[in-house]
């Protein structure tokens, strides 16, 4: 009997944050706005003093925050006031002024997230990596993955991760990866849910329709619009009447879901499919009046993202770039080349080419860089990689010129 498990480390970067600092434990706290590298934001103004005995009341708080970032994660106790992942932060501030504000250490991050996963691993191999702070595990064929529908698994792994890394995490364990997905929700944080064919009516259909992973904000406003607000309501309806109302790929997929049909594999190993790169900035930039910053951003991307491609042993095709406007509307356009590449230079002149196509006299808050259709640099013959171009001095685009500022602020992933 198939046993799919969904692992989620329990509001992972702020659970980083308090093995630093213990002395803020069960306090509302978030953690965004920025990067930093280990207590660089504290030791300052408390030098020789350990992490954990910086006195409380000189953490920053969210109050206080000035900026354009946005929220990473939150702990529990900041949650209960509204506050949570992908909320900007001067919002946040409104809901709960008092919270404790700390920026990313990437760093301890990226450590902590590949010791669990090594943890998972030497325990049950068949593991999808799905992110820094979750993965799909297939309980199958391992030892102890079918007892209890899966729980003796779960407790073990929890269990070891909590001893290799002082973290904890929560676990739904189900017939497949869409229902698991949904079960490690139920009993967070620190807790394991297990789900069968037969519970599928009295644990899943009474979620709301939201709660389907694949159903976003725009999918879920018009199952509102239909009446259907629960996945026991999407149950209800017919395959045809789902494939009328909502197109017939998304429509047939939406049946199968609420009927918790999903024979998607635990996949080990995959291609990414693109890569990129973007920045969101910390006041609105003007591609007229502020030419000569967006240049030099636009240049920092295509850099870095050729940088990406190089580093990891890929070339691609498609070069696409990404505008959010002051208003948060979204803008995406791309160009496909006739060649494979992973030089800045040429990704930087396809993405220009993609910015003439985009409104441009609009105030900017996010912009970025994409490269996708990759395939790995080795299996392609060299005439299928277009070489670098020969240097010809300092590109200029129509909008944004080639220069770097004296003083560049931005929040960069």
């Amino acid at each position: 009997m198939r046993r799919i498990a969904h692992l989620d480390m329990d509001a992972f970067f702020a659970s980083v944050e308090l093995l630093r600092y213990p002395q803020l434990k069960g306090l509302p706290m978030i953690i965004g706005g920025g990067r930093r590298k280990a207590d660089d934001l504290l030791h300052a103004s408390h030098p020789g003093l350990p992490a954990h005995e910086i006195p409380v009341a000189a953490f920053p708080r969210l109050k206080d925050y000035v900026g354009r970032g946005v929220i990473t994660t939150a702990t529990y106790a900041a949650r209960q006031f509204g506050v949570g992942s992908a909320m900007g932060m001067m919002k946040a501030a409104r809901l709960c002024p008092e919270a404790i504000v700390l920026p990313v250490d990437f760093d301890e991050v990226r450590r902590l997230s590949r010791a669990f996963k090594e943890t998972i691993r030497e325990i049950a191999p068949l593991m999808e990596d799905r992110g820094i702070d979750e993965v799909y595990i297939d309980f199958t064929e391992v030892p102890g993955g079918q007892r209890e529908g899966g729980r003796v698994l779960a407790r073990l792994i929890q269990k070891c991760i909590q001893e290799r890394t002082g973290l904890t995490c929560s676990i739904g364990v189900a017939p497949n990866k869409l229902i698991a997905k949904m079960a490690s929700e139920f009993n967070k944080p620190n807790g394991i849910s297990i789900v069968h064919e037969a519970d599928l009516q009295t644990l899943i259909w009474p979620l709301a329709a939201r709660k389907i992973n694949g159903v976003g904000p725009k999918a879920d406003a018009k199952l509102e619009k239909s009446g259907l607000r629960t996945v026991g309501d999407i149950a209800g309806q017919s395959r045809e009447w789902l494939v009328e109302h909502f197109g017939r790929s998304y429509g047939a997929w939406l049946h199968d879901a609420a009927w918790g049909r999903d024979e998607r594999p635990v996949v080990t190993e995959s291609e990414p499919v693109s890569m990129s790169r973007e920045t969101t900035f910390e006041r609105d930039l003007h591609a007229v009046r502020d030419r000569e910053a967006l240049g030099a951003v636009f240049t920092d991307l295509c850099e870095r993202v050729a940088a990406d491609l190089r580093r990891k042993g890929y070339v691609g095709r498609t070069i696409g770039i990404k505008l959010r406007y002051d208003d948060f509307r979204t803008a995406t356009r791309d160009l496909t080349l006739d060649h494979y590449t992973d030089d800045p230079r040429v990704i930087r002149q396809a993405a220009g080419q993609s910015l003439k196509r985009v409104d441009l006299d609009r105030r900017l808050r996010l912009l970025g860089v994409r490269v996708g259709k990759l395939v790995p640099a080795g299996d392609l013959p060299p005439s299928e990689v277009r070489p670098s171009p020969p240097e010809t001095g300092p590109q200029t685009l129509e909008m944004f010129p080639d220069a770097t500022p004296k003083d560049r602020k931005f929040d960069s992933d």
